[in-house]
């Protein structure tokens, strides 16, 4: 019976001492999510890295325009030149983003918050458009309704997108 005691006074210690760390944690949320300093520090943290990955997209897009210049725009480059676009204007987002705040009218705050993301959604389907156009190739298969698919299927995002600022 001792011992039960004990393992109970032990597990009661345990989980006041787990309380109190949370409890810790979650004040420590709140100084830093009440803090100027530390969200301005962490938005230019987040600038900084996204401007990394948009200069290596771009010194990939020209390191590719310079090896093979004769094809033109394959899906390839377009993909550099998106993650460029879509990197770059979030690591500006981030950099701006007291001054994203306060443009007026408020259509046009959402309209810059959200065309990265839906540029970032194009990306990521032309990169699976470039995937599918490599299996079909590999097949052997016709490739034409690959880009109208793909043309497709961003029209209606983005009209979804329009639909939905249009009732805000």
């Amino acid at each position: 019976m001792r011992g039960l005691l004990s393992v109970e006074a032990a597990g009661a210690a345990s989980s006041s001492a787990s309380a109190s760390v949370l409890n810790g944690a979650v004040d420590w949320w709140r100084d830093v999510n009440e803090s100027p300093l530390w969200q301005d520090r962490i938005f230019h943290a987040l600038a900084v890295l996204y401007g990394i990955v948009s200069a290596v997209a771009l010194v990939q897009l020209i390191r590719i325009e310079c090896r093979v210049p004769e094809y033109g725009w394959t899906t390839q480059k377009v993909f550099h030149f998106l993650n460029f676009l879509v990197n770059g204007v979030r690591s500006a987002v981030f950099v701006l983003r007291r001054n994203v705040q306060l443009v007026e009218p408020e259509i046009i705050q959402h309209v810059l918050l959200d065309m990265p993301g839906l540029a970032f959604f194009t990306t990521y389907a032309l990169l699976v458009l470039f995937w599918a156009e490599i299996y079909y190739q590999a097949r052997a298969m016709s490739t034409d309704g690959l880009r109208p698919t793909f043309y497709w299927i961003n029209s209606v995002v983005y009209a979804i997108q329009v639909i939905n600022l249009s009732f805000n």
